[in-house]
Formats: structure tokens, C-alpha cells, sequence
């Protein structure tokens, strides 16, 4: 059994918290040999509810949990943190548009930044899940100016998989089946789900379906399932954002197999013409806990039209929290 890790999450009594704890105290993340310490972080009124929320976790009796502590304080929560979901954001209300989205979000991950800064371990790993999560991840690595900025990543591994989902469906396959399946850009209504790259079982999806299909049926679907998924259960995402969290996290702590691709928002250093510093979602292979752009890929005009638009709309978001980037 190896040394515990020290693992933080946000808005731990939330919904997505709630389905991403029990996964995390079962190793079904770092793995079955790996013991965690979980530092627990929600706002104030939510306190008692995250009580009962560890209650459930002791009474699972998860042989992997070395450890809780709960708090309101993030310089407590991320003490000591090596791994760390930043799940807790305002969800958008009724009428409120993407940008006031940005704003409201903001000065919650700027202070969070500062306190992983002052608190967290030198090998933290971050993922935001709160959304708008690639601007919040830039706000909070803005925050952190003695974290490496690579260790700043968002979450487009829910858009991976639902492309993946989509494809399997359409061909009759399991999702194992369908590889190379990359998100480029924003978590946002701009992300393109690469299918021009994927693959199913080896061959090019786009000789096994059709382009029609694939730009008017797919591409629209994967980018508006979250829309979707609210207007069927009232509710946003929750175990499924939870999944993508966990498998977000397990892929750049385990790595990445022979020719397997992941989907992480990373800050960019320039690749594909992409402004350098946006977190921007890239096809990625992982070794060692590092993780290394996919080169060499082409673009046709289609596909670069569709880089060009959430390039412009990661701009716009970052200009419209520029005074919080210092």
C-alpha cells in the first residue's frame, strides 16, 4: 500500500461532490492501492449538509480513506493538497448570459488561486470543473503566480466522452471502441469535437459515417447535451461531470495508454496557432505525470473555422476578466 495522498475538492456537498466522493474513496482514481486524505471545502451555509455528506463517506467504510477534514476556509482545505478539483462555482441563473457567468465566478477563483498558492503542495495538480471552468482555471493560475502554470488544467473530458458516446451509439459499438476522439477549445457552446482524427476500432470515423450526419446531427448534439440533460431532468450534469472529473484525473496520474488521446484544457504555449496563456483544450498523451500536446495534426477549412471560433470566444472571455488577471 502506498503513502496517502492529500486530495481536495470544492463544493464538496454539492451535487457533482456528492457523486465524485464515493468514486474517489473507492480508488476508482488514483487506484486501489492508493490511500487518500480528503480535505473537504463548501461555503458556510452548506457546512451541516457536508457534515452529512461525511457521515455517508465514514459509514461506506472505504478501506482507501485514510482521513476527513472539512471547512469554509480554503487556506485549510488545500493544506498539504497534491490533488485538487475546484468543482464549487455559482451555476448560471435564469437570463444570465455566458459573460455575467465570467464575472460572477471570477473572484471565487481568484481567491482560491491565492490559497493553493500559499497552501497547497509543490506537485498539485488542479482541475476545474466549475464553469466557465477554462477562464475560472485562468483566473486561479493568474492567482498562483509560484504554481507552475502547466499544473492548471480544465475539464473538457465530459465533452470527450460524450462525443465518444455519440459515435459509439451511431456505429452500434461500445465506447472502448471509439479512440483518438479529441475536443479542441472551450468548455463552452464554441468547443469543437474533433471527429475528423477519431477513430472506430482503427478506421477513420469519417469513413464510416456520414459527413451530413457528423456536422449536423453530431456536432450539435455533443455541444448542446448540457442543455439538454437540464431540460430533461431539470438539472445540470452531476454523476457524468463527476465521471469526466475522475477520469480526468486518473489519466494524468496514470498516464496514458500506447496511442490513447485525452482531452484536457491546459494553458496554451502557442501549438496550432492557439494565443499563448488561454486554457484551451488540446488532444493530449501523458507520461510520468506530464503531459505533451498531440503534433502534426491538419486541419481542413471546416476544422479551422471551428478552432477560430472558440479561439475568439476564450478571448472575449479572457478580456472580460482582464482586471483580474493582474
Amino acid at each position: 500500500m502506498n503513502a496517502p495522498i492529500t486530495v481536495s475538492v470544492t463544493g464538496a456537498a454539492g451535487n457533482i461532490g456528492y457523486a465524485l466522493l464515493f468514486r474517489l474513496a473507492s480508488g476508482d482514481c488514483f487506484g486501489k492501492d492508493q490511500p487518500i486524505k480528503l480535505r473537504l471545502l463548501e461555503i458556510t451555509p452548506a457546512m451541516g449538509a457536508l457534515e452529512g455528506v461525511v457521515m455517508e463517506l465514514n459509514d461506506g467504510a472505504f478501506p482507501l480513506l485514510h482521513s476527513i477534514e472539512i471547512s469554509d476556509d480554503a487556506n485549510v482545505a488545500f493544506s498539504g493538497a497534491q490533488q485538487i478539483f475546484l468543482v464549487g462555482s455559482k451555476p448560471r441563473g435564469p437570463g444570465m448570459l455566458r459573460s455575467d457567468l465570467v464575472r460572477t465566478n471570477g473572484p471565487i477563483f481568484t481567491g482560491q488561486g491565492k490559497a493553493i498558492n500559499d497552501n497547497a503542495a509543490d506537485d498539485v495538480r488542479v482541475v476545474v470543473v466549475g464553469n466557465p471552468c477554462n477562464t475560472n482555471a485562468l483566473i486561479a493560475m493568474n492567482s498562483a503566480p509560484d504554481v507552475p502554470n502547466g499544473r492548471f488544467t480544465a475539464m473538457t473530458r465530459l465533452d470527450q466522452n460524450r462525443a465518444v458516446s455519440q459515435l459509439a451509439t451511431k456505429l452500434g459499438k461500445t465506447a472502448g471502441s471509439i479512440g483518438k476522439m479529441a475536443i479542441w477549445g472551450n468548455h463552452g457552446p464554441s468547443m469543437f469535437a474533433d471527429y475528423f482524427n477519431a477513430e472506430c476500432d482503427g478506421t477513420p470515423i469519417p469513413e464510416l459515417v456520414s459527413d451530413a450526419w457528423l456536422k449536423e446531427t453530431f456536432l450539435p448534439t455533443v455541444s448542446k447535451r448540457g442543455k439538454a440533460i437540464i431540460n430533461a431532468r431539470g438539472k445540470s450534469s452531476a454523476a457524468s461531470a463527476a465521471s469526466a472529473a475522475i477520469d480526468h484525473m486518473a489519466t494524468w496520474f496514470k498516464g496514458t495508454a500506447e496511442g490513447e488521446w485525452a482531452s484536457m484544457a491546459i494553458p496554451s504555449q502557442g501549438q496550432y496557432g492557439v494565443p499563448e496563456g488561454l486554457i484551451f483544450s488540446f488532444p493530449v498523451t501523458i507520461s510520468g505525470g506530464e503531459y505533451s500536446v498531440v503534433e502534426g495534426l491538419e486541419f481542413n477549412d471546416f476544422a479551422k473555422a471551428k478552432l477560430q471560433a472558440t479561439i475568439d470566444e476564450l478571448a472575449g472571455e479572457r478580456e472580460a476578466v482582464s482586471d483580474l488577471l493582474g
